[in-house]
């Protein structure tokens, strides 16, 4: 069922691009590439729950921007980027009790992710600021992974981590699903120059429709996905406007 959720934003997402260029406007054509960097926030939604904190990690790539038309006081553009990103879980961890506990675990994972964006820009174009907002479909893929626990590690009578609804399986699975899929959105703040670029500087957030781990009905979580808020800064240089 996701799976065609999925597919049904990637469709409209294109379509959509495609009705924008076929409308009455300023026709621009202009090609902008650029490196952008950054840091992420990121959580798992596991469901059963598992009790988490923010997990920070670096974000940074290279983009690509086309600018294809203005249509009344809207820039409309539409952006790719290539970004490698570290993402994971960092748990807050009680006991079964309730109690707060000495031990500690986190999961970093390490994605290549591919973002597809439909930019849409008020202000100026060439000199001063512009504010954008931009949302899209993004895909990724895990390349690796390790988790880090503490040496202290609280057990129960049954020799088993010492955790809310004996949820600690966690610990011991490995990655799944490695292809992650999802949508982003945000809002930025563009700052052009005519001599030194333009630089970007914007928040973004990141639902994924993918799970990490198993979903059927014999494995443990129903639903494992990446939710990640993101700020960036970037640098572009224009290579072709005409």
């Amino acid at each position: 069922m996701r799976i065609k959720t999925v597919i049904i934003i990637i469709t409209s997402y294109f379509l959509c691009s495609i009705n924008a260029k076929s409308q009455i406007g300023e026709r621009r054509n202009e090609i902008r590439i650029g490196l952008t960097s950054g840091v992420n926030m990121n959580s798992v939604d596991f469901d059963p729950t598992i009790k988490q904190g923010m997990l920070t990690g670096y974000t940074g790539g290279i983009a690509m921007k086309y600018t294809c038309e203005k249509y009344f006081n809207t820039i409309c553009a539409l952006q790719m980027e290539l970004n490698y990103a570290r993402l994971g879980w960092k748990e807050d961890i009680q006991s079964a009790a309730g109690e707060k506990l000495p031990d500690t675990y986190q999961r970093n994972m390490n994605y290549i992710q591919l973002p597809m964006f439909a930019n849409l820009g008020w202000g100026k174009e060439d000199k001063g600021l512009m504010f954008y907002i931009l949302a899209g479909p993004q895909v990724g893929y895990c390349f690796g992974d390790e988790s880090r626990k503490s040496s202290t590690w609280t057990l129960n009578s049954s020799g088993n981590p010492d955790r809310p609804n004996n949820m600690y399986a966690q610990y011991d699975l490995k990655i799944a699903h490695k292809f992650d899929y999802g949508i982003t959105a945000g809002v930025g703040v563009e700052l052009n120059t005519a001599k030194l670029g333009h630089i970007t500087l914007e928040g973004r957030y990141y639902y994924g429709l993918g799970d990490i781990f198993g979903n059927s009905k014999k494995d443990v979580f129903s639903r494992s996905a990446n939710a990640t808020i993101a700020f960036k800064l970037g640098y572009y240089i224009t290579v072709m406007k005409n």
